[in-house]
């Protein structure tokens, strides 16, 4: 009795292990992210802490010489969304990679298989129904491509520069956010200088306008004069409103690169620019004169150009490989038996070994136009690449152009800064006298007012000149001034 029980068992454990298996999934369960956001839009949430990583590799940027701006840049190293999206393109393109070149060996697999079948009377020679029973268990392989052309090795070969090109947009992509956290913080410095400066613009406008007000009512001023004083109050006004709100869009937009709130302490202050160029928040970069094209080549942008070049080469390769014969093997070695009990007992082994020859004889031009359609992705990736190049130099053509002329720029504009500064204070001594009108005071105040603001913008303009530089040169450090004290 024990061995039909037995039996009846063993029948009835695959159908239970199948109806078990039914329910189960593999998907990992779905939870709505957590959003790196405040609960209200306007205000700052917790503000975000930069990881280990991050620290060291913004504390390598000895170039920038702002403590607040290193650590501004390690919390976007650590929670920018778009070097995320560059990080697990690696991972990808690393897994496509393993999966190609899984292809040049043979992967083996083992079955197992029970059949069970009833044939009809009237099909049987003894006119009655049988019941068949056969099990069998194998280990091979199927359909292994014994690669005499190189096709698979070149689709290995493409995956594996396409894995290397992911690695180059990684490194450009924070090459580029640096660069951007840079010149957003530098950007915020400003108009936070500029805001300072229409703010004591309107304090000390103001205070003229209560002077020009008692003037008047006594009577040693016109009404033309009070009304010209309270239009330069009201321009101030407007002014200080405009930069208020352009300095909140600059805080925005610099969240949005760091990837969360940047703590208060980390952000400048009005006077950062106001220091002089060589001790400003980035230090001049050394470059060699003249500039060898091969700093230029390891740009990651132009490495990732050639790396893609490499990959639609390799695919000429295997596409020519497709036009040739292909052998396949299939083999499998395992046992059989119509009784699950003398599975695998003596004389019940089984083999077998299928070579298979493909050889293309017509495919209507299917397999040429493949190979025509790799050449125009290699010569369209030829083309990119030699853009590339053309444009790091037309780049750094640009930044440096720009570079030679910027002591000579700021210098003028200090100058002009002065000698205005000079012209209204005599102006309004001139009207207090009564030896000039208020026209040539309102005058002498817009230009001082302008020359200020433009100044600002220079040293924004040349501090955003040094951090291109160092981005158009691949991130390259150079030889940089020594940090000033923060």
């Amino acid at each position: 009795m024990m061995r039909p029980m037995m039996r009846t068992t063993l029948h009835a454990l695959p159908a239970a292990l199948a109806l078990l298996l039914a329910g189960c999934n593999l998907a990992p369960t779905y939870q709505t992210p957590q959003l790196p956001v405040p609960e209200t839009v306007g205000t700052d949430g917790a503000p975000a802490q930069a990881g280990e990583a991050g620290l060291q590799q913004a504390e390598s940027l000895q170039w920038l010489q702002s403590q607040k701006l290193r650590q501004v840049v390690a919390l976007a190293l650590t929670h920018n969304r778009d070097l995320r999206v560059a990080v697990e393109s690696i991972e990808k393109a690393r897994a496509q990679y393993g999966i190609t070149r899984a292809d040049l060996l043979p992967g083996v697999n083992a079955q197992a298989q029970a059949n069970r079948a009833r044939t009809a009377a009237d099909l049987n020679a003894s006119g009655r129904s049988t019941l068949a029973t056969q099990y069998t268990a194998q280990l091979g392989f199927a359909s292994y491509e014994l690669d005499l052309w190189g096709r698979i090795r070149n689709l290995s070969d493409a995956a594996l520069q396409q894995f290397l090109q992911s690695q180059e947009n990684r490194r450009n992509v924070q090459i580029g956010l640096v660069a951007d956290v840079a010149n957003a913080w530098l950007t915020l410095a400003a108009d936070q200088a500029r805001l300072q400066l229409a703010r004591d613009t309107l304090a000390s406008r103001v205070k003229a306008l209560e002077l020009t007000q008692r003037m008047y009512e006594i009577g040693s001023t016109s009404g033309l004069v009070l009304a010209q004083n309270q239009t330069t109050v009201d321009t101030a006004r407007g002014d200080v409103a405009s930069f208020t709100a352009q300095v909140e869009r600059d805080r925005n937009a610099l969240q949005l690169l760091v990837g969360g709130p940047v703590p208060a302490d980390l952000l400048p202050d009005a006077g950062t620019l106001a220091r002089t160029p060589s001790a400003g928040v980035a230090a001049l970069q050394a470059v060699p004169a003249p500039l060898p094209s091969s700093v230029l080549l390891q740009r990651p942008d132009v490495q990732a150009a050639e790396r893609n070049l490499r990959a639609m080469n390799a695919n000429i390769g295997a596409a020519r490989a497709a036009m040739f014969p292909t052998i396949s093997l299939t083999a499998s070695v395992g046992t059989g038996s119509t009784d699950l009990d003398r599975l695998f007992g003596a004389g019940n082994g089984t083999w077998s070994f299928v070579p298979l020859v493909r050889l293309p004889i017509f495919d209507a031009g299917r397999n040429r136009a493949n190979v025509q359609v790799a050449e125009s992705n290699q010569r369209i990736a030829l083309a990119q690449y030699e853009k590339a190049v053309q444009t790091a130099f037309k780049e750094t053509a640009d930044v440096l152009a720009d570079r030679a002329q910027w002591n000579e720029r700021l210098e003028a504009q200090n100058s002009m800064v002065e000698h205005t500064q000079k012209a209204y204070d005599l102006s309004n001594a001139r009207f207090r006298t009564g030896a000039d009108n208020y026209l040539t005071v309102l005058d002498a105040q817009r230009s001082l007012y302008a020359a200020q603001q433009t100044l600002i913008g220079l040293r924004l303009s040349e501090q955003l000149n040094r951090v291109t530089l160092w981005k158009v040169l691949g991130g390259a450090e150079g030889t940089a001034q020594q940090p000033a004290p923060q």
